[in-house]
């Protein structure tokens, strides 16, 4: 009862276990968040990653997305923006929702395109505008966005069609485990507490170093042209 109770709170979470033998760790964030105090992650932690929300839809844009975006960079973070992806609207007007917000910066990780939709929308329809998103970013970015999903969004409307693209799988119980395609990004935590934020936060390991990381990313180090 003990330890469900810290689980509950953030003070332990029983994933860290799984997750221990992976060294590069992220977190991802939103206005949910509330005022996060950049520096201090990045004084008292051990990331090197964030995702921030950036748009939902075609019209909304999430009221936090500017000052963590510079303020996550200005400490030195590996820093992208991902998109909460919506029925209500084209795959074409969500991606110009997108660029109008998110600044194209070569040293920026790829886009993400978070697919939480309900089960019950035509398959078809739902790949179609998902690969519009998909590819009007690619072509505006410069980088093949990755796709967050859960096991029930990525078995019912991604699983044999996107295999392309990288995935971004959300796990908070065990190892996560997909038979047909290899896990990039693995969110294992949803209540994370960590300093410098001052609500529970999401935390994910990168499925490999961060020599791997810089690759995948095509992230320059210092020196490079």
């Amino acid at each position: 009862m003990i330890l469900g109770i810290f689980e509950y709170f953030g003070i332990i979470w029983h994933n860290e276990l799984f997750a221990m033998n992976h060294e590069v760790k992220g977190l991802d964030v939103s206005h949910h968040q509330g005022e996060i105090n950049w520096k201090k992650v990045q004084e008292k932690n051990d990331f090197q990653f964030v995702f921030i929300k950036a748009t939902e839809g075609h019209d909304l844009a999430d009221k936090k997305f500017r000052y963590n975006w510079q303020e996550a960079q200005k400490h030195g973070f590996l820093t992208g923006a991902y998109h909460f992806f919506s029925m209500r609207s084209s795959g074409r007007d969500q991606a110009q929702n997108f660029i109008n917000t998110v600044p194209k910066q070569p040293n920026s990780l790829p886009p993400v395109i978070d697919v939480e939709i309900h089960l019950q929308h035509d398959k078809n329809k739902v790949r179609q505008e998902l690969q519009n998103l998909a590819t009007i970013l690619e072509h505006h970015y410069g980088k093949k966005p990755i796709l967050y999903v859960t096991y029930d969004t990525y078995n019912q409307y991604v699983k044999g069609h996107f295999n392309n693209y990288h995935i971004w799988i959300r796990d908070i119980v065990k190892f996560p485990i997909l038979n047909d395609q290899k896990w990039l990004i693995w969110q294992y935590n949803n209540r994370g507490r960590v300093s410098g934020i001052p609500t529970y936060v999401d935390i994910n390991a990168f499925n490999g170093d961060i020599n791997e990381f810089r690759k995948v990313f095509l992230i320059k180090t210092a020196g490079q042209k």
